[in-house]
């Protein structure tokens, strides 16, 4: 397979295909890979899926936390099914090739749902924030109405500035190969592709990148702080620790996805390398959603006794 060449008009609409070459640099590993892969998506549906079933099902799970997880649970389905299911192929068929159509389409959706999924986490710290800090206030301000239209909004807020973004970096000068280095169609790979000047692109990723994850990191760790101070002002050690737990999970979570997120969109362009981005993009679309059903099932026991009695029936 011809994976390099000049497109005709100098300019990336000239291509009709892509090669995404993902792992092709351990083809040993490929099969492992694919299964490795493949049970992560199994656990990755699975998990999420169960959250989501029983956020809606169990009675004693109606509460506007639970509310705001099983979204994030539905999310996490959405963002990782962007990604997960294509590069399975790869690995299985070892056809690496993706449309023009497909790229631009994976790029915005990943952008798009990453964008949603910052500000469901600061919609869910903001919750823990109002729960602890004031209870008595709690019923009022989230009641059901408020909780749809933040998880409403979670969804839409980003959509036009990532959409934007996605046609700006689609309309780029782009030459000598149509090889991308990664495993899913992502910013920092693509734009090593163009050539003549990418400033405004690279300064929209940062803007983006300040947005949508610097600036909510900043405002849920506020709220946490706040949180924190609270809860170390409470009469009862049993108070403390219950709700040292609930926020923990969160947290955890908090710090995995932004963390990984920031580091790869934040960092210096010198210090930015093939490998190290598909490292920690794993983080942010896989291990993280694989990893949050057992974060917040296994430290919470509301939902534990909930799936206890969903499996009991």
């Amino acid at each position: 397979m011809k994976h390099q060449g000049k497109p005709p008009e100098g300019n990336l609409t000239a291509w009709k295909e892509f090669v995404l070459l993902g792992f092709a640099d351990v083809p040993q590993l490929q099969w492992f890979l694919f299964g490795l892969f493949l049970v992560i998506y199994m656990i990755i549906l699975l998990g999420n899926g169960t959250i989501l079933v029983i956020t809606k099902v169990e009675p004693a799970l109606q509460t506007p936390m639970y509310f705001f997880l099983g979204n994030f649970s539905f999310l996490e389905i959405c963002y990782v099914s962007v990604t997960l299911p294509r590069m399975l192929v790869n690995l299985g068929t070892q056809r690496r090739t993706i449309s023009l159509v497909a790229c631009a389409t994976q790029m915005c959706f990943i952008l798009v749902l990453g964008a949603a999924e910052c500000f469901l986490l600061a919609v869910m710290a903001y919750d823990r924030y109002v729960a602890i800090c004031n209870p008595l206030q709690y019923p009022l301000v989230m009641n059901h109405k408020v909780c749809i239209q933040l998880v409403a909004a979670s969804w839409i807020s980003g959509i036009p500035f990532q959409v934007g973004q996605t046609f700006q970096i689609f309309f780029l000068p782009y030459c000598a190969s149509n090889v991308i280095n990664h495993f899913f169609c992502d910013i920092p790979p693509i734009l090593k592709l163009a050539c003549g000047k990418t400033f405004t692109n690279e300064l929209m990723v940062y803007v983006a990148a300040l947005l949508f994850v610097s600036a909510l990191f900043l405002l849920i760790l506020i709220s946490y702080i706040k949180i924190i101070s609270t809860v170390l002002k409470l009469p009862s050690a049993t108070s403390r620790a219950k709700a040292f737990s609930t926020c923990s999970s969160h947290l955890t979570v908090v710090v995995l996805f932004f963390g990984s997120g920031i580091i790869t969109y934040l960092r210096p362009e010198a210090s930015h390398s093939a490998e190290t981005d598909k490292v920690l993009s794993l983080f942010y679309t896989i291990v993280t959603p694989m990893f949050n059903p057992m974060i917040y099932s296994l430290r919470n026991k509301d939902v534990i006794m909930a799936l206890r009695r969903l499996l009991g029936k």
